[in-house]
């Protein structure tokens, strides 16, 4: 492809709509078309694309020889959605998570294959700066060996929408929300072992879940094939005394290495290489990390719109939510 390719985005909400606003600022592609269940949603978003044309449905989408579709509906939309795009020859940017399931999350990938079509999901926390190079130290060998890893995301709040609190649109709770970031940092920094879940607790309201709710907060042990010990807390609305906690600490015989927030912030992270008492800096605020991905994305599809192996990655995700919400 050596013109700008063309998309559209189904879903603007604020993610979609932030997402798109990057794509559009970095000149990475031509943006021809927005669709949303939401008037409201499209008329804030129309500004920002103003040569876009406003449509109704995703196969309003597809009618228009688009070249990527950017995705950022309810997750128990994502899968069909995807593969309906996929199965036109349309590349597939989506919110994460990809898929309910691993098995909804193989169907894409799958899908994609199929059609050697560009498909990533938007994991944007392993574009904030310096995470490469913390993925680095941990794959590299400069902690040592990595026995440990604390993995940890709470939110003082909670969604606004309600199909957030249906895990049948859902798919789940805070885990598949915000859990789904911690798994895929801790597996793809340490490259993607093989995990099994010894011990979980999810609960809703202080109380152990129930069927037909969804879990409000996470605590859960993993140990990887290599003997690796993962320990991962994620919630919604806990009394943090701050808007969030977010930490991504990996712990060598060496040294460590981790990902924190600063001050409570969604958007301001540092990154630090530790030996003992002294600690490296490797990367802190500010850092307009938010839409990388999807940008990524936009570029790798301006070059190559073909499949790309590494989002076979999403299904041992998905295979370790599976493993946490005991459906496997």
């Amino acid at each position: 492809m050596t013109k700008r390719p063309r998309i559209g985005a189904l879903g603007v909400g604020w993610i979609g709509r932030h997402r798109l606003e990057r794509v559009i600022e970095s000149g990475a592609a031509e943006v021809v078309a927005l669709a949303d269940a939401s008037p409201a949603a499209l008329d804030a978003a129309a500004p920002s694309a103003p040569d876009a044309r406003l449509v109704e449905t995703l196969d309003d989408l597809l009618a228009l020889d688009l070249d990527g579709l950017m995705i950022a509906t309810p997750s128990a939309l994502h899968a069909e959605q995807s593969v309906a795009a996929l199965g036109c020859g349309v590349a597939v940017f989506c919110q994460k998570p990809l898929a309910r399931t691993a098995a909804e999350t193989r169907q894409v990938v799958t899908a994609a294959r199929a059609a050697d079509r560009l498909l990533a999901v938007d994991l944007s926390y392993r574009h904030v700066t310096g995470v490469p190079a913390l993925r680095d130290l941990v794959r590299g060998g400069a902690l040592g060996d990595v026995f440990a890893a604390d993995l940890v995301f709470h939110n003082a709040y909670g969604p606004d929408k309600a199909w957030f609190y249906d895990p049948v649109r859902s798919g789940g709770g805070c885990l598949i929300d915000l859990g789904v970031h911690l798994v895929d940092l801790a597996l793809w920094a340490l490259d993607f072992p093989a995990v099994e879940v010894v011990d979980r607790d999810l609960r809703a309201g202080g109380a152990p879940l129930a069927p037909g709710s969804v879990e409000d907060w996470v605590a859960a042990r993993l140990v990887t094939d290599r003997g690796a010990s993962l320990r991962l807390a994620c919630s919604w609305r806990l009394h943090a005394g701050q808007e969030a906690v977010i930490e991504a600490s990996f712990h060598g015989t060496r040294g460590g290495a981790s990902l924190r927030n600063v001050d409570g912030s969604f958007y301001d992270f540092v990154v630090d290489h530790h030996e003992g008492t002294t600690r490296r800096r490797l990367a802190s605020p500010p850092d307009a990390w938010g839409g990388r991905a999807a940008v990524a994305w936009a570029r790798r599809l301006a070059r190559d719109p073909g499949f790309d192996p590494e989002v076979e990655r999403a299904v041992e995700v998905a295979r370790a939510l599976d493993q946490l919400y005991g459906r496997a």
